[in-house]
Parts: C-alpha cells; sequence; structure tokens
C-alpha cells in the first residue's frame, strides 16, 4: 500500500510539472539528422565551525555530474540516447572515511518508428535499452566491538549491474518530452559472488540468491521525461521510470524518480537541487530518498568532438 501511495505522488507531481509549464512545450522538429547536446556540472557544498558554542561539525563535499544526449530523426524514426555519469564525496571533520554522496552511470536508448497514420499522431513502435550501474565501492558504516569507526563493503562496480531491453510503444512531443511504454521487457541484474557465497538460502543480494551472480527478471517497463524553463532562467527536469516483474511480486513495482531543479545565474554557475526517490524490494523495503542542494560550475559540452 505504501508502495503505491507513493507512486501516485511521484505521478503527481510529474504531471503537475507537465501542466505548469506546457506552454514551453515546442513540436517543431529540425532537419539536422543529429543532434548533440551536453552538460558538465560540477557541485560543490561547504560548511565550517570554530569555536561554536552551538556546536556542528566542518565538512565539504563535491559532485561532479555529467549529461549527454544523442537524438536522431529521418523519415519517421528518433533515436534519443542519454549517458548520465554522476559521482560525489563528502568529508566530514573528525571521520577517518570518505563517504560518496551520489554514484552513477546509466545509459539509456530508445528507437522508435513512427506509425504510417496521421491519426496516431506522435506514437511511434519501439524498442529501449537501459544500463546502470556504480563506479566505485559502497560501504555500510558502524562501529566494531571496540567502539572504533569501521565500514564493510556491501557494493562495488558491477555489482550490482542492470540491464533492461524492451519493446513497446514511443509517445514524443520532442526531445525534451517523451514516454516510452514496454510490455515486454527482460532485467538482467549482475553482480560479484563474493556478495552472495555466504548467504543463507533465505537471504538475497540485490534479488541474487545465493551462489549467483545474476538474476533474469520479465516484466513490464515505463520510462518518461520531461524538461522545461517553468519560470525565466529557471528550468524543471523530470525523469520517471516504473517496472514491475511478472515473475516475482508484480504488485511490487520498482520506482525511480528524480526532479532537478536548475536556477541559472549566469553562463557559468547556477544553483542545482535534485530530489531523487527510489523504491526497489530486491534492494530494502523502504523508499530511498535522496535530496542535494549546491552551488555548481557549468561547462558546456555541445560543441566538443564526440
Amino acid at each position: 500500500m505504501r508502495n503505491f501511495k507513493l507512486l501516485h505522488f511521484i505521478l503527481f507531481l510529474f504531471l503537475s510539472g507537465f501542466l505548469f509549464s506546457q506552454t514551453e512545450i515546442d513540436s517543431t522538429q529540425t532537419s539536422i539528422k543529429w543532434k548533440k547536446s551536453g552538460n558538465a556540472i560540477f557541485l560543490v557544498n561547504q560548511s565550517s565551525f570554530s569555536n561554536w558554542t552551538s556546536g556542528g561539525q566542518s565538512s565539504i563535499s563535491g559532485t561532479l555530474k555529467i549529461n549527454y544526449n544523442f537524438n536522431y530523426y529521418d523519415n519517421g524514426w528518433a533515436w534519443d540516447s542519454k549517458a548520465i555519469s554522476t559521482f560525489g564525496v563528502n568529508k566530514i571533520s573528525g571521520s577517518e572515511f570518505l563517504k560518496k554522496t551520489d554514484d552513477r552511470l546509466e545509459i539509456n536508448s530508445v528507437l522508435g518508428k513512427k506509425f504510417n497514420n496521421e491519426i496516431i499522431g506522435n506514437w511511434s513502435y519501439s524498442s529501449f535499452f537501459n544500463f546502470q550501474t556504480q563506479y566505485a565501492k559502497g560501504y555500510r558504516f558502524g562501529k566494531d566491538s571496540d567502539g572504533n569507526p569501521n565500514r564493510v563493503e556491501k557494493s562495488r562496480f558491477f555489482s550490482p549491474a542492470t540491464a533492461q531491453l524492451g519493446v513497446g510503444l514511443y509517445w514524443k512531443k520532442n526531445k525534451d518530452f517523451w514516454v516510452n511504454t514496454a510490455p515486454i521487457t527482460g532485467k538482467l541484474i549482475l553482480v560479484n559472488r563474493i556478495f552472495t557465497e555466504n548467504l543463507t538460502d533465505t537471504q538475497t543480494y540485490f534479488g541474487v540468491s545465493k551462489g549467483a551472480n545474476s538474476r533474469f527478471e520479465l516484466g513490464a517497463s515505463i520510462r518518461a521525461f520531461y524538461k522545461a524553463e517553468v519560470y525565466e532562467n529557471v528550468t524543471l527536469e523530470n525523469r520517471l521510470s516504473l517496472y514491475s516483474d511478472y515473475l516475482d511480486s508484480p504488485k511490487n513495482i520498482d520506482i525511480d524518480c528524480t526532479f532537478n531543479i536548475v536556477m541559472k545565474v549566469n553562463k557559468a554557475v547556477s544553483t542545482n537541487l535534485i530530489f531523487q526517490f527510489v523504491y526497489d524490494h530486491n534492494e530494502i523495503t523502504r523508499v530511498q530518498i535522496r535530496e542535494v542542494l549546491g552551488v555548481g560550475l557549468n561547462i558546456d559540452l555541445s560543441n566538443i568532438g564526440i
């Protein structure tokens, strides 16, 4: 029930963003077949305390986020690909460990062919591919029996890694607003056996059973993307991903929703606010929430030779 309440809330926010700023949508198509665009953002957060009677710990964190888009249009064909690379760390005064604040490598690609029917409008046959993993090791932090800080590795590069491949229907207004539905989607989860070899028979690691290094699922996927300027120099970007496994607990819907608000100061500087909601019962039976607020240095990558 909590899962469905969260899903309803996220859908409300996603649709509210669309309705609030739908006047920004432009369906004009360019005659250029290939279009590339991208940017890099370096976010910094810092706090410092000295003889502060109310208490507090000095800290500094930095996050580098790179987005790059490839868009192809020709004779009813649309191929939209997006690469996302994000990595961030945080250092707190008095802590001997650096802690990750973000770690993500994702590639998303959708290929669509429009129906030869004007009544249907912006709908296309489609296939999509999605891949996700992380760069660095992830840890569970705690204390040992003597009360000293320690950490236990719980994830690493390609553990887990997930790949999805599906076919369905693709609705696209333009490169900044689209929805892809794939009622037939295969999902492969890959992990390192060092995380599964010591599990009990009833335990799993990201859904992977004891001694195994992979898990296959067959289900349905819905992905949506929307981006618009809601105010002058304020851009809202929404990404939503839903997945249900037909073979195991189909009512448990995996949710990954990200809201990114960019408030532009000038060409080089912006304030960025990121909210992310994640639910995956194979990882944890509670909702994961991430929020990042920081001042960012922006670099336009649209003209680099890729």
